[in-house]
């Protein structure tokens, strides 16, 4: 016979327990189990099978990718984005997110875009797409009750469905309070059956962590077809839309994209962008190549080195990660004979960029030996990864690389040895250890 059983469930993050905590075990948060009362009894069966689908008898013709006519952003989702998908686009708080969306929106037919948002009022966007130059048919909301964002979707039926952002959502259905695990798991699960059901491609903006990761539960990210990621220094001009999860789509692309006052607007060749066209040739500069996604993109690294007033020595970056920059300096010491302890070294990447593959190390490595030396590294881009022993290693996709540097005009790359196929219009040097590179330059 069934009989009610009495659990205790948290108002934040779903966890049960038999009893009550004052302290939730799952999520640290304080007085947040609440009593509830389930009916426990035998299994019911699971009623009438559904009827299935058999995908030969799908037409595709009807599901066309919806062109934002904004190229970097259309490349970046695969072609555009596809309908009755969810994307779920992450920033740091002032990075331009709502600028890409309200973009996204006036390059699309009125009619075919709904712009929800909890965090501004319809006369402050209306301020916004004026400064942006977008267009002022836009139909938009400012509403945070879930229930009511999804009855106007669902009696519109727009193409494409902007919410500003997924933290301001809130529904009486589910327990917390907004922004918490429990209202964003419930909202995105209630937005996904109506974008599957309608067949509405919803582009859901969402908030992230002092960390850089999205707010919320990871089962977010796990939920929606599409995780993109606009990043960037804050104060900087330039900013990089990368993809991290994509359904219909390879994740291996990113855009490109540089801040103006009128937006967002597409960088079509960065290369070119990030090492400027009238560069001072001064000592302590090296270019290298590094991959964002499938694109080669050459930066400038500034080395500077100056004696040490103090007993320990400073090692500062921006751009590049410090404890690389230690273990370079670690390296040039023992395998190149330099002498830096009694050296501050600063390291800097042009453009605000952050570099995280070890693709720079004979670049940041050579423009810490200019510097030193008083040498100008004219017209070369130095391409490897340094290893504890001095030698120069292998990196992925030198041959992309290689044809970036050639079309703007290098005439000399030095790069670890491998199989070229391509013939190459650049003198390409390549060598096996520090010690080869330092020699040519």
């Amino acid at each position: 016979m069934a009989k009610n059983s009495t659990i205790f469930v948290c108002s934040n993050c779903q966890f049960k327990s038999p009893r009550w905590q004052g302290k939730c075990p799952e999520c640290g948060e304080w007085n947040t189990l609440e009593e509830k009362h389930e009916l426990a009894g035998s299994r019911k069966s699971f009623g009438a099978a559904p009827a299935f689908v058999d995908l030969s008898g799908i037409d595709l013709a009807f599901s066309s990718r919806i062109k934002s006519e904004i190229g970097e952003f259309d490349e970046v989702l695969g072609g555009g984005l596809v309908p009755g998908s969810l994307v779920l686009l992450g920033g740091d708080p002032g990075i331009g997110k709502s600028t890409l969306a309200l973009q996204v929106a006036a390059n699309l037919n009125p009619e075919d875009v709904l712009y929800v948002s909890g965090e501004e009022s319809a006369a402050q966007i209306k301020l916004r797409s004026s400064r942006l130059k977008a267009a002022g048919a836009l139909r938009v909301l400012a509403e945070t009750g879930l229930e009511a964002v999804l009855a106007a979707v669902e009696a519109h039926k727009p193409k494409l469905a902007i919410i500003d952002s997924i933290q301001t959502m809130y529904s009486e259905q589910a327990s917390g309070v907004a922004g918490g695990v429990a209202q964003v798991t419930f909202a995105v699960q209630q937005i996904m059956h109506v974008a599957k059901t309608a067949h509405i491609t919803f582009l859901i903006i969402g908030h992230v962590t002092k960390e850089g990761y999205l707010a919320g539960p990871k089962t977010l990210e796990h939920m929606v077809d599409t995780v993109l990621y606009l990043e960037g220094e804050r104060f900087a001009t330039y900013r990089i839309l990368r993809c991290v999860k994509n359904r219909f789509g390879t994740t291996n692309e990113v855009g490109v994209f540089e801040m103006l006052s009128q937006g967002l607007a597409e960088v079509k060749n960065p290369s070119q962008l990030f090492l400027g066209e009238d560069a001072i040739q001064a000592s302590g500069n090296a270019v290298t190549s590094v991959m964002e996604g499938s694109r080669a993109l050459l930066l400038e690294i500034q080395a500077l080195t100056s004696a040490s007033s103090f007993g320990y020595p400073k090692r500062t970056t921006a751009g590049f990660d410090n404890n690389r920059l230690q273990l370079l300096c670690a390296i040039l010491s023992k395998r190149a004979g330099l002498n830096l302890s009694n050296q501050d070294i600063y390291v800097n990447v042009v453009g605000g960029i952050k570099i995280d593959e070890p693709a720079a190390d004979l670049a940041v490595s050579l423009a810490i030996v200019s510097s030193i030396k008083d040498s100008i590294l004219e017209s070369t881009v130095a391409i490897g990864e340094l290893g504890l022993s001095g030698e120069v290693r292998f990196v992925p996709n030198l041959e992309k690389r290689i044809k970036e540097a050639e079309k703007l005009g290098f005439k000399q790359i030095i790069c670890p040895r491998a199989k070229i196929s391509s013939k190459s219009k650049v003198k390409v040097l390549q060598i096996r250890t520090l010690q080869e590179a330092l020699r040519f330059v």
